[in-house]
């Protein structure tokens, strides 16, 4: 069985998209850029972009009872893999147990503009 997340903590998915789907214990969160509740997309430094983007999964799974310590793995897509360093040096202080599992992805570009977009599954 799966249930759709649905939360107005984070920016609503198009109709054809959800937020997150709960299946079996998991959480599969959709890609999530840098843009705010409102659909504004954040510019500014990696470090002000990743905040972004995890208060938007955090939301996301708080909605499904799960959070950013339940995270089993990451897929990270950046435009410009310069990101990286900087996006490695933030990227660990948003978990306090440890890290998930990762994968980075260098694309062409991402929906809105954005630079980051940031997918998850989490452990309910």
């Amino acid at each position: 069985m799966k249930q759709q997340i649905i939360t107005d903590g984070a920016p609503l998915a198009e109709a054809i998209l959800s937020q997150a789907i709960l299946a079996n214990g998991f959480v599969f969160v959709a890609g999530q850029i840098h843009n705010t509740v409102e659909g504004k997309v954040i510019e500014g430094s990696v470090s002000e972009k990743l905040a972004q983007i995890m208060q938007n999964i955090s939301a996301i799974l708080g909605a499904a009872q799960s959070s950013l310590n339940s995270v089993v793995s990451a897929t990270i897509y950046v435009t410009d893999m310069a990101q990286m360093a900087e996006l490695n040096a933030e990227y660990p202080k948003y978990f306090k147990s440890s890290l998930p599992a990762r994968a980075a992805i260098c694309v062409k570009e991402l929906p809105l503009g954005a630079t980051i977009e940031i997918s998850v599954v989490a452990v309910v």
